[in-house]
């Protein structure tokens, strides 16, 4: 008899795990697909796209910034799909509410890093900033766009890299260009990790800075937009690349819907974010 209780509880109790575990799955599917009630799907623009939660305001920056840049950058119309660099679906499109309007080089090599360096460098080519564009190779060697411009070329030979004037001068769009697929080829998470200026009080971040995990591999994304409430509590917006070399796009908050797409940031917290999962937060920002 006691047997045949015990059977029948350890049956009951199954049938009450298995009915608690779909209940979690359905829950946690249905927020997935949820669009986020913060959302003016008919906007073309990071600021445009997402309302401010009710308490909150857009922090200002002065016009011309790479805040202001960022929050203006172009979106793709709502609902757009992520594609990667040979035009074929990325597998994940439930992770996103926006695209940016930026395009996906079929060589593969805009990944994660490579397409937050581009949209900076763009930044600095499209404000006359031009000498301000560079960044170091994963052994640490720096290489400015002016040099590149100037004709100067690397030699590498493992982690030595020299320097060397073997093409003529040529300062255009294109060669700019052919310039970035150098650095995406030689730079990535790692590099940045080392190279730029760390944030360590949560209380400073701002837009552009980028929450990191240096590495091979690593991730990368950057906040695009900032607000905060009246006890001085700040949200963020998010937009990441990715590897393979992928549609960049603006990321949902998955862990909160209450607040997504926005996030609330902390140092060395555990942070998902789309597909990926920080697991001890770092903050850099571009000199």
């Amino acid at each position: 008899m006691k047997k045949l209780l015990i059977l029948v509880l350890i049956v009951a109790s199954g049938v009450v795990i298995q009915m608690a575990s779909k209940t979690t799955i359905t829950e946690n599917f249905t927020a997935v697909l949820e669009i986020p009630r913060l959302l003016n799907k008919d906007s073309l623009t990071i600021k445009s796209r997402v309302l401010a939660p009710e308490g909150y305001k857009r922090v200002e920056y002065p016009k011309g910034s790479f805040q202001e840049y960022l929050r203006k950058y172009k979106l793709k119309v709502f609902g757009t799909q992520i594609k990667n660099y040979d035009n074929t679906l990325y597998y994940w499109q439930q992770g996103h509410i926006g695209v940016l309007d930026i395009s996906v080089p079929e060589n593969g090599l805009q990944q994660c890093a490579d397409a937050l360096i581009r949209i900076r460098s763009e930044y600095l080519w499209d404000n006359n900033r031009k000498d301000e564009i560079g960044f170091n190779f994963t052994s640490g060697h720096y290489c400015s766009w002016e040099k590149y411009a100037e004709g100067y070329r690397p030699k590498i030979d493992g982690n030595k890299v020299a320097f060397h004037k073997k093409a003529p001068e040529d300062f255009s769009k294109n060669n700019f260009y052919r310039y970035l697929k150098l650095i995406f080829m030689y730079s990535g998470t790692l590099s940045m990790y080392h190279e730029l200026p760390k944030v360590n009080d949560i209380k400073d971040l701002k837009i552009g800075d980028m929450l990191i995990k240096g590495g091979s591999p690593g991730h990368i994304v950057m906040i695009c937009d900032e607000v905060v409430n009246g006890k001085g509590e700040k949200l963020y917006l998010l937009f990441q690349g990715n590897t393979p070399a992928q549609s960049v796009h603006l990321v949902k908050n998955l862990e909160n819907n209450g607040i997504s797409p926005w996030y609330k940031l902390e140092k060395d917290a555990i942070i998902p974010v789309s597909n990926y999962t920080f697991g001890s937060s770092r903050f850099v920002r571009f000199k």
